[in-house]
């Protein structure tokens, strides 16, 4: 069904899109007309303005957003207020004021969408509340934290199957970005779910490069510095299995020339948001965490993503790894597993104390040991997992099908290549291996090349934006939109509306400010190239 013109315009008009990703244009057009849903679509997919579009035309209704992490929600509503859509939240951070405000600006029917808490909620108190509320229909994020099938599963989520008790009449569209069948399943039955339509994505994201390799507690680092020196451009996720890890892997990394920064369920709140915005806004490279870590981050530039211990999922490990290469280029992900991991494993499950969860704990570690050691084609095993049948045998993405890196390759007791120092990081002398994501004898395009000097600049010029404005740097300006404004170049706040992510309330209130930091460069460049 192709979206009405109302849909296109909103799109143009609020997020600066001229076309849909895939599937978005169906799911926005079932919500709108007032279905049920059950979307399961990979990271990076675009999950979320699939049901803040539909909300952002009901000028006279709120879509109710349950969302898992109060970070999470903060940075949605902010996002949507830059672009002109007015939302808000509850959680526990607001105090008694402002609490008392979005209670009682919902009943008023102000915002478009309003976030909450699965524990928020389920109190009976919510639920009343919510009956004065104009609501249009419920969003539940992160679905399969209701299933005990799910790899992620709470409590409080099962009960939100009062949802459809108390609020017969309204839609209900579950999202989420990684459910088997099974899980999938379940999460219509537990929300009780009406005739839903259903979207399921491809698992498959031929632009991510798998590499497995096992390793040992000596040559783990030494492959894990060289790894990162491989990586000019762009972001890098190092996930770590415990909190001490995490410390000691972030000073490892600092010490050995490679700024670093932890991020871990024990650091204070402003600690955690700190470090997430320095590696957000490019000031560090490198984050090493636990899976605390990347729900809901959205950074499209992110070139690798270096796993340090076994997963406790194959669910697990396709939503982590999954957070790397979200603008489409090729990015690397690789797990550097050792032995002890699987001891590890076995020792939380041991812990379990709970006999149905502690046996599906144990098939979820059958399931990754079984991903690591079988020696198939990681990207069919990883869609085989989830229920997709493909009808390709080889995916040439990954180490299975010939996929290597050369960093991996070398033994890393070798003599260290000559290094020079470049922003603060010591990097190998001899360039970074090309890399070129290959599937069915089909090479994926890569953006036209951009000049360095101009991404830096306009880097440097949305920290200092974002830090005036004290939000996230990736509130002001998308990774995806600052490579565009450094192909496009725009002059004019015409041109300017021409560029990707530039809506209207975007370009009204930064395109002054951009327009002015790209004539800023250019003058600057034309007075370097007079006076060479």
């Amino acid at each position: 069904m192709a979206a009405p013109p109302d849909l296109r315009a909103a799109l143009r008009r609020y997020w600066g899109y001229d076309s849909f990703r895939p599937m978005q244009e169906r799911i926005v057009v079932s919500l709108c007309e007032g279905r049920d849903a059950c979307v399961v679509m990979p990271t990076g997919g675009g999950k979320s303005l699939c049901y803040q579009l539909p909300a952002a035309l009901d000028a006279e209704r709120t879509a109710v957003v349950v969302s898992p992490l109060i970070a999470l929600m903060q940075d949605q509503v902010v996002q949507l207020d830059r672009i002109g859509i007015s939302a808000g939240f509850l959680n526990s951070s607001l105090d008694a004021g402002a609490r008392r405000r979005v209670l009682a600006e919902a009943r008023q029917g102000r915002y478009r969408l309003l976030y909450l808490s699965p524990e928020r909620l389920v109190r009976p108190e919510t639920f009343e509340w919510l009956g004065g509320v104009p609501v249009s229909f419920f969003v539940v994020d992160e679905a399969h934290c209701i299933s005990e099938w799910g790899h992620d599963f709470r409590p409080d989520y099962r009960q939100l199957r009062a949802l459809r008790e108390k609020f017969p009449q309204r839609p209900i569209a579950a999202f989420t970005a990684s459910a088997t069948q099974r899980v999938r399943h379940d999460i219509m039955a537990q929300l009780g779910l009406r005739d839903p339509q259903k979207f399921i994505a491809s698992f498959h994201r031929p632009n991510l490069r798998y590499i497995l390799r096992q390793c040992d507690a000596r040559t783990q680092p030494e492959l894990l510095v060289r790894g990162l020196r491989s990586y000019p451009d762009g972001n890098v996720i190092v996930y770590a299995p415990t909190i001490k890890r995490v410390e000691e892997t972030a000073a490892f990394l600092t010490g050995r020339g490679i700024p670093a920064v932890p991020y871990h369920g024990q650091m204070d709140a402003e600690t955690r948001r700190r470090n997430q915005e320095l590696w957000m806004a490019d000031e560090v490279r490198v984050l090493v965490g636990t899976i605390a870590f990347g729900l809901g981050i959205n950074k499209p530039a992110v070139r690798a993503v270096i796993h340090l211990a076994l997963p406790q999922s194959l669910e697990h490990y396709y939503q982590e790894a999954g957070r790397a290469g979200r603008d489409g280029r090729t990015a690397d992900c690789v797990l550097l597993w050792r032995k002890a991991d699987l001891g590890l494993l076995v020792y939380f499950i041991k812990k379990i104390e709970d006999a149905a969860e502690q046996s599906r704990a144990w098939d979820r570690y059958r399931e990754i040991t079984q991903f690591v050691e079988s020696g198939r084609c990681r990207h069919l095993e990883v869609c085989r997992h989830f229920g997709e049948r493909p009808k390709w045998t080889s995916c040439g993405s990954c180490d299975v099908c010939g996929a290597k890196l050369e960093w991996l390759e070398a033994d890393p007791a070798v003599v260290q290549r000559p290094r020079r120092r470049e922003r603060g990081v010591m990097r190998d002398a001899e360039p970074a291996l090309q890399r070129t994501p290959v599937h069915a004898g089909k090479a994926l395009s890569t953006p036209a090349a951009i000049s360095d000097g101009l991404r830096e600049y306009l880097r440097a010029w949305r920290r200092e934006m974002a830090r005036e404005q004290k939000v996230p740097a990736y509130v002001v300006l998308h990774d995806t939109s600052l490579d565009a404004l450094c192909a496009q170049q725009p002059r004019t706040l015409a041109d300017l509306r021409g560029v990707s992510g530039f809506g209207e309330i975007k370009t009204a209130r930064y395109g002054p400010a951009v327009l002015e930091a790209l004539a800023a460069y250019r003058k600057a460049s034309k007075s370097r190239t007079e006076g060479t």
